[in-house]
């Protein structure tokens, strides 16, 4: 069986490190290369721990960063773990080079106005702002042919797997939207510095980038394709865990919506799908989806207020797992292809 090459660029942050591994491991899939500034030259076997069948017969070694686009001819696809600036050079050279093209971090997933404000840049490449997908599979569905996946982030991947039902089918008032999500550490990549350290994280909980967070235009650009008129408030918190992140969505009540009614409303829409459970709310926790590609959701109300929880694991259904699953089906490939063998990590 001929399988598909993958380079994973940015393959030492903690998303790509992921996503070389399930590369690795996929049977359809076979690591072309990896990119590293600090492991370049050092074997992609041994740092990420793989059989040396599951590489090329060329075992490769890291390259830099910069290497990335001399080495192109080398692979089908890409998955690019790197900051957004790099991103948005990069997507559209591979694109052009015909390689299909998974971008991981935010450079594709906006309007090129919002780009100065949430991420500090001017967009270079808004001619591709149109042609990239925005890789949610059970909301959005697949990626048309050509199209580069701009990969979801981790906190809207949980806010709209939630919510978004719920506003499509008129249970929820669009305006007043509030989400307060709580992710672990690894959410934020590689950081360094007092703020990360492990003594200012073990034993507190804080919120961060209080309205400024660029994931705030990423959730309302998604619920906007569900209805008009969205207002949304969304803050972001740091969790002294690992992994794991979940999402607490509060809205205000349309007509029709019980408690009932919204937990139906959100087994129905996922009743197919292979990675996304509708759960009773008490029953979302991290420790059930932690480890694999799953993401739990459920929903109740009374009659003032719909409280909406999603919960994923940030570096799989928030990153790589999802990119894997977005490669999957750009290729025609079952959902869960690769993404099978995944265990939740705590009893």
């Amino acid at each position: 069986m001929t399988k598909l090459r993958v380079a994973i660029i940015g393959a030492s942050g903690y998303a790509g490190g992921v996503a070389a591994r399930l590369v690795a491991t996929h049977e359809r899939l076979v690591i072309a290369f990896a990119t590293s500034d600090k492991l370049a030259g050092e074997s992609v076997a041994v740092h990420l721990g793989l059989p040396r069948a599951r590489l090329t017969a060329a075992q490769p070694q890291f390259v830099p960063n910069a290497a990335a686009l001399d080495h192109a001819d080398a692979c089908d696809a890409v998955l690019l773990a790197t900051a957004a600036d790099v991103s948005m050079r990069l997507v559209p050279e591979f694109a052009t080079r015909g390689k299909q093209v998974v971008d991981l971090s935010g450079a594709f997933r906006l309007d090129m106005r919002a780009y100065p404000r949430w991420y500090g840049f001017d967009h270079a490449a808004p001619g591709w702002l149109d042609r990239a997908h925005y890789g949610l599979p059970e909301l959005f569905g697949p990626p048309a042919p050509g199209a580069v996946v701009a990969n979801p982030g981790c906190y809207p991947t949980a806010a709209l797997l939630a919510l978004a039902p719920l506003l499509r089918e008129r249970l929820v008032d669009p305006r007043g939207i509030v989400v307060d999500g709580k992710s672990g550490v690894t959410g934020a990549g590689r950081q360094s510095g007092d703020a990360y350290a492990f003594a200012e994280v073990h034993d507190d909980l804080r919120a961060y980038k209080v309205f400024t967070h660029q994931h705030t235009p990423e959730i309302e650009r998604g619920l906007l394709r569900m209805a008009s008129g969205v207002e949304l408030t969304f803050t972001a918190h740091l969790l002294p865990i690992n992994r794991g992140l979940m999402t607490t969505c509060y809205a205000r009540p349309l007509p029709g919506a019980s408690a009932k009614r919204v937990a139906e409303c959100l087994a129905d829409a996922y009743a197919k799908t292979e990675f996304v459970r509708a759960v009773a709310p008490e029953q979302v926790s991290l420790k059930r989806v932690v480890g694999t590609n799953f993401a739990h959701v459920g929903a109740s109300a009374d009659a003032g207020m719909v409280i909406a929880i999603g919960a994923i694991d940030n570096l799989l259904k928030g990153a790589a797992g999802q990119a894997v699953q977005n490669l999957n089906a750009m290729n025609g490939w079952h959902d869960a292809m690769g993404l099978e063998h995944l265990q939740r990590v705590s009893p």
